[in-house]
């Protein structure tokens, strides 16, 4: 009994001893840190890991660097002012968060990579919420990170720039596991631009005023999903990436294309909804293994651009509406766009449903002749209702032996799913 009662004692000595003299283990403190020019600097080399800097209402002076675990956190009116020098802030420890800061003014030099804020590959479990960036060459950039959480940010690019001189709203290089959600995006080059990643979730984001509002490089298993594409170049671009969930996204206004294969496959794209006049509602090159229902495509001059390459993809329970082109197939095969009787809806198909099942009675075949010469040829829809197409696409009905090839939906819908 007293071989254990010293023991015991010994134990309480050294836990005590331990606690005074390790720092790292002491009670985490709550900092009030005032602005100005070093204020910041000094609280940060002076803070111990899960301390918290709050930071109180004025201007405080940047470049700084995180190198401790710690919680900034600031009010209404913090401002952290770069100077248009280099990173605002750059984070290089594990489980720091920011919160409620606006940070601006860093430099302009794309090869150093000059952002609001940079997180290094020790930056793990950052937590980035509820701050406003603007006028930074980079918003965020994520730079091998594992974990990342990016909520709820406005973030403002730099729009006095040409667009190949500006930075992207979020920058995500090889950060896995990394979540951006519900942030606002404007100005600058991409939104979220991700490149050599996995695991990554991008939901419920806003953009507007951009190049793409997503760009997809090399990242693989990841989701897009909930997403507003508003008046930007391309809505999501999608490229050398392979099982995605694409899904619930909108893209309204944009200008070149709604959606953007390239090099894409083995994902589910659903539920996404392109309308507003775009060049083209989707584009798809070199894509494969893909299963791509339930979306809207409308008022588009393309609904859908398929090249040849792009093999083994099902369509199937699609909306396409009043595109003044439903289907430019660049290609000889045959494809059929239905699954187990279930097709699309084709906006401008004249069918009958005598039978009442919501299935037309006839198939439903874009690119015929006359079409491949219309979108070939812009100015020849001049002659769209001439008897000389009209010929051709009777000519066609009677002798299929004439078709070049191309998309049938054999069970098209008679009503929109949507």
């Amino acid at each position: 009994m007293l071989k254990l009662l010293i023991t015991q004692t010994a134990i309480l000595w050294y836990c005590s001893l331990l606690f005074i003299f390790n720092p790292s283990i002491t009670t985490a403190s709550v900092i009030e840190v005032n602005p100005g020019t070093e204020t910041l600097k000094l609280a940060l080399a002076a803070a111990n890991p899960n301390d918290t800097l709050q930071l109180q209402n004025g201007v405080y002076s940047g470049p700084v660097i995180i190198k401790t675990s710690i919680n900034l956190i600031g009010q209404v009116n913090t401002v952290i002012n770069g100077d248009k020098k280099g990173r605002v802030i750059t984070i290089d420890a594990p489980d720091v968060v920011i919160r409620n800061i606006q940070i601006e003014h860093s430099g302009i030099d794309l090869s150093e990579e000059d952002s609001g804020i940079f997180i290094t590959k020790n930056g793990d479990r950052a937590l980035i919420e509820n701050n406003h960036l603007k006028q930074n060459l980079i918003g965020i950039y994520l730079k091998g990170p594992d974990d990342v959480i990016v909520i709820n940010n406005t973030i403002n690019g730099r729009n006095d720039l040409r667009m190949n001189e500006r930075g992207n709203g979020i920058h995500v290089w090889n950060s896995p596991g990394s979540i951006i959600e519900k942030n606002n995006v404007q100005y600058g080059r991409d939104g979220i631009f991700v490149t050599t990643s996995n695991n990554n979730k991008f939901i419920n984001n806003q953009f507007r005023d951009l190049r793409f509002a997503i760009h997809y490089m090399y990242t693989h298993h990841s989701e897009v999903s909930g997403n507003t594409s508003t008046d930007n170049h391309v809505g999501y671009a999608l490229m050398y990436s392979n099982y995605l969930n694409v899904s619930g996204n909108t893209s309204k206004g944009d200008r070149d294309r709604g959606i953007l294969f390239n090099f894409t496959n083995y994902s589910d794209i659903k539920d996404n909804i392109v309308h507003g006049h775009p060049e083209k509602c989707v584009f798809i090159y070199n894509s494969n293994f893909n299963d791509i229902h339930k979306n809207h495509f409308e008022g588009c001059n393309i609904g859908v651009h398929f090249t040849a390459g792009s093999e083994q993809n099902q369509i199937w329970n699609n909306d396409f509406i009043n595109n003044k082109t439903q289907v430019k197939y660049v290609g000889t095969s045959f494809l059929e766009w239905s699954k187990e009787g279930k097709g699309n809806y084709w906006s401008d198909h004249t069918a009958f449903d005598l039978d009442g099942d919501n299935i037309a009675d006839k198939p439903y075949r874009p690119n015929n002749l006359a079409d491949q010469i219309l979108w070939r040829h812009p100015m020849s829809k001049i002659l769209l209702n001439s008897p000389i197409l009209q010929v051709l696409r009777w000519s066609q009905s009677q002798f299929p032996g004439l078709h070049p090839g191309g998309v049938t939906d054999s069970t098209p819908k008679m009503e929109p799913f949507l």
